[in-house]
């Protein structure tokens, strides 16, 4: 736009424009620079103004006198021409009147400099000189001058139009002829004169001298019988009728005939007045998103306060929005809450706030708050809110000020243009305002179309509430406790934000015309695959439409929920339920039916993703005491879990466990029932492993589920085409393999193979083949097709136009409940899977496809919905199959990537894929890291270690990173040690691979530091990975030549490998070695111990499914692997010696006590797990374990054994005791008692293994006296607190859940050593069971029931205080933990029964004592 008199150079950029109302004071009109008024104009009915336009650019420069005549003369030259011919009129200054200055059109308005306003208003007074009669009619028919601001965004000094109104009323002008003499400024002279007295008129445009006055006076009459007739029957435009409430319908519908319920709202107000918030219902019931209130008292007394009686928006400011550059805007709305309750942005101050942030006025708002509202504006329409989703709504009800003019003009910009922003405002003279800036942007009409001016708030609220889905201020309900129901108030609900709470009268408050217009689509969506929705389920139990089935699943879950509500007094506080099903099979719709007629009994809610299982926890405690008196008397609730692990599962039962315990809620009372919903692959699998607990749903179908789907098919196809009802139709034929290829060979028949909408179908396919639950967003799509949609109305119609029909068949529409964000999926991944496989055909490859899909930069670089479709894609590429996930298999890499390999002749393509894909994600290390793996998988060793260091390089401390570093040396070095099988190995030509293995040590154990600093995991896999590869080492070191004989070479080996010996053979070739070849031995021993105290700390059956953290190593049951290893790890050490308890007592002697330990180890003697796996493995364990005691020194008081020789030997007096208690080798109590004298005083230097040997060996027994058994729980209390700091350094702060504490041994009815009962004595009685369900009877404490166990046990006695419990016995209180919390009562003397574990004593089954 140009500045100052200069015209724009493109005149076809100026836009139209009316002027001024007429006669009226507008507050705030204002122009717009180079907008142009309608043409100069003459009279047409008398009332309508006559127009004429003057310049006045060089006048307006003049002194005073000259400005004032010239001005004078113009004004009454065209008053008495309209006034002579009856016509109202208006002479505009500052337009432009002249076609001959090419620069400017004809009404194009510049605006002239105004210094003094009353030169202008002063001018006039020329009255009385210019006329001689009838001055006073004059005066009152010329309205004084309007100078009217002229608005241009470059404006260096400020203009004005300046105008004069001519109102020649019938009262005033009648029967009389005016004639004028005009003012003249004569140069000449240097002053005023006046010119003869002369006659005016309008003549069309113009204003003329009259020449014939005898004819003109005789017309007089007639003219003013004119004017007569004119004003009796004029009208203001204001007065003409608008239908406002059809517009303001229009615009809040865009043109449908209701509000869409998942629209989102952004409403800026300025403060709603007193007398209109009793009116303002209809945003009560809006989704708001939020709220931009300039209003600084309106949580006192405005609309925030009105709106916090019935919602629960969170409080923010403009700088609330402020997002760190490092967070991703996921985060940023989920850190907020943006979508689960209203934002109410308090845009200028809150005067209820104690912290400094008040109200200020509109030019220190712009300094200090603009860049503030420009961050937070354009992250909402730029980041958050994708285009089309939301609307704005600019509510008006206060004056005008500059700071909401400039968030019009923000919105206006970010959302790049009017089309879905909106004006409701019921003062034209605030509207006028608004009006006059608005235009400035998108132009006078845009501006009036999409406002609502003059409609009062009443009326608004009326009519806004016609044409909205749920009624206003609905009222739900929750079922109580003693059977009745209890008000859900909207304000409650909103703050349990992460659940979606089912009320009793959920959908009633549906209005009756959206479901008569939507039940057929909405009935429609689920049958072609979408998922289930409360409202299908209220309409089929209202039979507006067909049924849901219920499936033979259905009852199944349907029982174990009634079981489970069955009240009895082991119940645990929370039960779990599985539902596994296979993906497209219908198990959610199982689950939410489930809930759906249970909620008039019970609490229903289903957990929003993303949500912390702390949140989700806080939330369930609120929604289960809502309006209960007692928080012992209270509904069950069920929490339906969806598509989230197990983990999490586990996490929130003990987050809810937690909560009873800390409620004090008695136990057997049952609180919450958690409904898990996962996909699997194999769910008849998954009901085996636990019958009474999971549940399975497959695509088979019995033989009635089959009369049931065919009768319903049978009415869907008289309401449906059956392509519109596709997956109920592939669900009745149980997605068989041929019908579903068949169908889709049909449906692809006639598709244009070359088209873009098939290269979408061909990306939509290949995602959801490869990644579960996957989706493009629509926008992403749209851009893609390069679609431009101007009017959101029509933006789903014109999305589908473009679409084949092939594609919109197989596309389902799918919409995010939280982000309102549409996007498509195929119907079912068996219909993508085969689209897939027959679109490509022989000709194209999916490796080919995938690199496509890398390089389409419309969805690369499209920013709504970007995080998730990187995320979709990342996992295309990265994500392993997992049968613990609901995979079909364990893969080693992606699906994709593994199909790509074993459809390729070599990895090439793989590596080509992911390394496409490493650029594309910006250089990711752990693409590096696939490639590193899939480089050393297939013995690319020099590639891989390029790609392990790329990784590194990026995150040095990232443990997982390191260990596969770790891997590609290990790697390298055992495809050396094959290619030297078959020649004799030197120190010379195993060199090379030596080197290797101790690079693929030293990565192990820069793993293992680095894991330590890792707070939020345990990545173990270093020190395995260090074991392996230590064996791996050793084997070869002992097959040289030079070591390889029995005797003599082994003795050799062990001389170099632990003396300062060096042998002649092998000194110059592994001369870089030497050093680090002698410490081999003790860091395996470390790692060796390493992993058994872990091993010895914490459950190890958890996930007997589960790998270890480890990304690649994987130690499925370590428990039998670390005893092999320990054993190999001996035997490298001992070979000579093996057959030396063959030779008798006088062979042992003369061993040196290293060659014992070695033996030791050898015999599965060399750390505590190896020994207790004895229990396991009882072949030949009583003899071995004797065997091992034959290896300690006879009297182990005096031959000073370190603290791991006098653990790893009592350990073994331990566990022979419990295999054989009647052996002869089995060192009493007492003396092992004595022996443990030896551990460091400083308890700080005990080892874990010694601090549990103490709290074992140290427990009272019934026939100590008081002073023994006083002496004995300060023994024991002080190796618990010991263990207690370890326990928790090595639990860093992982959840429990996934580190549990594992209970060795418990304390039984024996004496001495025949008190400690092993766990494993208990196996043969919970055998043939699960490890789920085994791990389920300890925990519900059906286990301690069974009388074996119970005979085998010894009750202790004690009592609780809130909660914790206390053993009876010691001086000294002594706070025992308890297994399962939840069991613990309040306050009550108690009996249990005592665990020994690594963290101290533990309390099981927990009974009150009668």
């Amino acid at each position: 736009m140009a500045s100052g008199s200069e015209p724009s150079l493109n005149n076809s950029f100026r836009e139209d424009c009316t002027p001024r109302p007429f006669d009226q004071d507008v507050l705030n009109f204002k122009y717009i620079k180079h907008q142009v008024l309608q043409p100069e104009s003459g009279a047409l009915d008398l009332i309508s103004p006559c127009h004429e336009f003057k310049s006045f650019v060089t006048a307006a420069t003049l002194d005073r006198k000259r400005l004032q005549a010239k001005f004078a003369k113009e004004v009454l030259k065209f008053a008495s021409g309209c006034m002579n011919i009856r016509s109202n009129g208006t002479i505009h200054f500052g337009v432009m009147d002249s076609r001959k200055d090419g620069r400017y059109v004809h009404g194009e308005i510049i605006g002239i400099p105004v210094k003094e306003k009353d030169i202008y208003v002063d001018a006039l007074d020329d009255i009385e000189r210019c006329f001689s009669h009838d001055k006073e009619h004059v005066r009152q028919c010329v309205r004084p001058p309007k100078f009217i601001e002229v608005r241009d965004q470059e404006m260096t000094e400020r203009k004005y139009v300046v105008e004069v109104d001519i109102v020649p009323l019938i009262s005033i002008v009648k029967n009389k002829v005016y004639a004028v003499c005009l003012p003249n400024f004569k140069e000449a002279k240097n002053r005023l004169e006046y010119d003869n007295e002369e006659v005016f008129r309008r003549v069309g445009s113009k204003t003329e001298r009259v020449t014939d006055l005898s004819h003109f006076h005789s017309r007089v009459q007639d003219r003013d019988a004119q004017r007569e007739e004119a004003e009796r029957n004029r009208f203001s435009p204001s007065e003409i009728c608008q239908d406002l409430g059809r517009k303001l319908k229009m615009l809040m519908t865009e043109g449908k005939k209701f509000i869409e319920n998942d629209k989102w709202f952004i409403l800026i107000t300025n403060g709603v007045q007193p007398e209109d918030l009793s009116n303002t219902d209809w945003l009560l019931n809006m989704n708001l998103f939020c709220v931009f209130d300039f209003d600084p008292d309106s949580k006192i007394s405005g609309f925030c306060s009105k709106y916090l009686q019935h919602r629960a928006p969170n409080m923010h400011f403009l700088h609330s929005y402020r997002k760190p550059s490092d967070m991703s805007a996921n985060d940023f709305t989920h850190q907020l809450h943006l979508f689960e309750q209203t934002s109410w942005i308090f845009c200028n101050g809150r005067s209820d706030f104690n912290a400094n942030d008040s109200a200020c006025d509109e030019m220190t708002w712009i300094k200090k708050k603009i860049t503030f509202l420009r961050e937070c504006v354009s992250l909402i329409c730029k980041q958050i809110l994708p285009q089309g989703t939301f609307q704005v709504i600019f509510l008006l009800t206060s004056p005008i000020e500059k700071p909401i003019l400039h968030t019009f003009n923000e919105f206006f910009t970010d959302m790049e243009g009017h089309e879905d922003i909106i004006c409701i405002c019921e003062s034209q003279e605030n509207f006028q305002k608004w009006k006059s800036f608005a235009e400035l942007t998108c132009g006078e009409d845009v501006v009036t179309d999409k406002s609502v001016v003059g409609m009062k708030m009443s009326h608004i609220n009326a009519t806004v509430q016609q044409i909205q889905i749920v009624k206003a201020c609905a009222r739900k309900h929750l079922p109580v406790f003693m059977k009745g129901t209890c008000l859900l108030e909207t304000q409650k609900e909103e703050q349990m934000y992460s659940l979606e709470i089912l009320t009793v009268d959920h959908c009633d408050e549906t209005s009756e015309e959206f479901i008569e217009e939507n039940k057929t689509s909405i009935e429609g969506q689920f049958y072609h695959g979408g998922r289930v929705t409360w409202l299908n389920l209220w309409l089929a139990e209202h039979r507006h439409v067909l049924e849901v089935i219920e499936r033979d699943a259905y009852r199944d879950v349907s029982q174990r929920l009634n079981d489970t509500l069955k009240w009895n007094t082991n119940q645990t506080p929370v039960h779990t339920i599985n539902i596994y099903h296979h993906p497209g099979s219908g198990g959610s719709t199982v689950a939410r039916q489930l809930l759906w007629n249970n909620r008039k009994d019970l609490r229903c809610a289903v957990v929003k993703p993303s949500y912390t299982t702390a949140e989700v926890a806080q939330h369930a405690v609120k929604l289960r005491e809502y309006e209960e008196k007692d928080s012992q008397s209270c509904v069950p609730v069920l929490l339906l879990i969806e598509d989230l692990d197990k983990e999490y599962l586990d996490d929130l039962r003990h987050e809810l466990e937690n909560a009873m315990r800390v409620k004090r809620v008695k136990y057997g009372t049952l609180s919450f029932v958690l409904l898990s919903c996962r996909r699997s692959h194999n769910p008849e699998k998954k009901c085996k492993e636990s019958p009474l607990q999971n549940v399975a749903v497959t695509h088979k179908l019995s033989d009635e589920e089959k009369r049931m789907f065919a009768g319903i098919l049978e009415k869907l196809e008289v309401k449906h085409d059956p392509e519109f009802i596709l997956t109920f139709v592939l669900m009745t034929k149980e997605f068989n393999e041929e019908y579903v290829q068949k169908f889709v060979m049909h449906l692809l028949q006639d598709i244009d193979r070359h088209s873009v909408v098939t290269r979408l179908i061909h990306y939509v396919a290949l995602l959801n083949t490869y990644v579960p639950d996957s989706f493009i967003s629509r926008s992403h799509c749209e851009a893609y097709l390069t679609l431009t949609i101007h009017m959101e109305r029509f933006r789903q119609y014109k999305f589908e136009r473009s679409l084949s029909d092939q594609a919109k068949l197989v596309f389902l529409h799918i919409r995010d409940k939280r982000t309102q964000v549409d996007s498509i999926k195929i119907i079912n991944p068996h219909v993508a899977k085969e689209i897939l496989k027959q679109l490509l055909g022989d000709q194209q490859t999916q490796s080919r496809l995938a690199m496509d899909l890398l390089c389409e930069k419309a969805f690369f670089e499209h920013r709504f919905g970007r995080e998730e479709y990187l995320s979709f894609l990342r996992a295309l590429f990265i994500r392993r199959s997992k049968i613990n996930k609901g995979d079909e298999c364990d893969s080693l890499f992606s699906p994709l990537i593994e199909h790509v390999l074993e459809n390729g002749k070599s990895p090439d393509k793989a590596i080509e894929l992911l390394k496409k894909a490493f650029e594309r994600f910006n250089k990711d290390p752990f693409f590096a890291q696939q490639l590193a793996r899939l480089h050393y998988t297939y013995e690319k060793f020099e590639e891989a270690k390029y790609w392990a260091e790329t990784a590194t390089k990026q995150q040095p401390n990232n443990s997982y990173f390191l260990h596969t570093r770790g891997q590609v040396y290990r790697k390298w070095f055992q495809a050396k040690c094959e290619a030297l099988e078959t020649i004799p190995k030197t120190a010379q030509n195993t060199a090379d691979a030596v080197e290797t293995a101790l690079k693929a040590l030293e990565c192990f154990q820069e793993c293992e530091r680095a894991a330590k600093e890792e707070m939020e995991s345990v990545n173990s896999s270093g020190y395995f990975s260090e074991v392996e590869t230590g064996c791996s080492l050793l084997k070869l070191i002992s097959s040289l030549e030079v070591f390889e004989n029995k005797t003599i070479g082994h003795s050799e080996c062990m001389k170099y490998l632990l003396t300062d010996y060096i042998p002649e053979e092998v000194r110059d070739a592994w001369e870089p070695f030497h050093g680090r070849l002698k410490r081999l031995n003790n860091t395996m021993q470390d790692a060796l111990e390493w992993i058994s105290e872990d091993l010895s700390f914490f459950q190890t059956d958890i996930g007997d499914e589960d790998e270890t953290k480890s990304i690649e190593v994987k130690i499925k049951n370590p428990l039998t692997w670390l005893p092999k290893k320990t054993s190999e790890y001996g035997k490298y050490f001992s070979e000579a010696q093996s057959t030396a308890l063959q030779c008798g007592q006088s062979t042992l002697d003369k061993l040196t006590p290293f060659q014992k330990r070695m033996m030791i180890y050898h015999y599965g003697g060399g750390n505590v797990t190896s020994i207790l796996s004895k229990l396991t493995d009882q072949k030949d364990a009583v003899a071995v374990l004797e065997n091992i005691l034959d290896l300690y020194p006879k009297n182990p008081m005096n031959a000073r054994l370190d603290q791991r020789d006098i653990v790893n030997y009592i350990m073994t007096n331990i566990t022979l005791n419990s295999l054989a208690p009647q052996s002869q080798k089995v060192t009493s109590v007492k003396q092992l008692q004595t022996l443990c004298g030896q551990f460091p005083s400083d308890k700080r230097k005990c080892s874990a293994n010694a601090l549990f040997l103490l709290t074992l060996l140290f427990w009272p027994e019934d026939h100590d006296t008081d002073c023994e058994r006083e002496k004995k729980y300060g023994i024991v209390q002080s190796a618990v607190e010991h263990l207690d700091k370890g326990y928790w350094t090595k639990m860093k702060d992982v959840p429990q859940r996934k580190r549990r504490i594992y209970t060795h041994f418990f304390l039984g009815n024996g004496k001495g050593l025949n008190r400690f009962v092993h766990k494993k004595t208990f196996e043969k009685d919970t055998k043939g069971v699960s490890v789920f369900e085994r791990r389920l009877k300890w925990l519900s404490g059906e286990a301690w029931k069974m009388p074996k166990i119970a005979a085998m046990l010894k009750p202790v006695s004690g009592w609780t205080e809130d909660k914790v419990v206390y053993l009876q016995g010691p001086q000294k209180k002594f706070s025992i933990l308890p297994l399962n919390v939840s069991s613990v009562p309040h306050n009550e003397n108690i009996t249990f029964y005592l665990g020994f574990t690594f963290r101290g004593p533990v309390a099981c089954n927990v009974m009150v004592k009668n």
